[in-house]
């Protein structure tokens, strides 16, 4: 029984390894637009809780470099800039993005467990939705 526990465990350590060696994009393209901020602490509040998904200016932490974590950080980012960048001047919709943190569903909550200074009390998410209308 140990024997195969042991072969097990040289297996899943061998598994994680390897995975180490798949590829993940972790590139920040050039910024090609700046959005034109109505106060600097609307867009400090964007810097603090936004721009590593939704920008070109990711700060890729250690953890985006370990392998399975990589892979969920990175699709965080693609889907986000996909959905939203302010390096690119994408936001077809302002109101779904108002929408998204005034319900709390941004940013999310796996990035906030992990950047808990991205986490907006009350009154600043009050004053950086009303940043986002104008």
């Amino acid at each position: 029984m140990r024997k195969i526990f042991k072969w097990l465990l040289a297996l899943v350590l061998l598994g994680l390894i390897a995975i180490q060696f798949v590829p993940v994009e972790r590139s920040n393209p050039p910024v090609v637009y700046q959005p034109d901020w109505d106060s600097a602490a609307t867009e400090a509040f964007a810097r603090r809780a936004c721009f590593d998904c939704h920008s070109n200016e990711t700060v890729w932490p250690w953890y985006a470099y370990i392998a399975p974590i990589s892979w969920r950080v990175a699709d965080h980012v693609r889907v986000g800039r996909r959905n939203f960048n302010m390096s690119e001047g994408k936001w077809d919709d302002g109101e779904e993005i108002v929408e998204e943190v005034a319900e709390g569903h941004m940013p999310l909550w796996d990035y906030v467990l992990l950047h808990p200074e991205a986490k907006l009390n009350a009154e600043e998410k009050r004053a950086f939705i009303a940043g986002l209308k104008r």
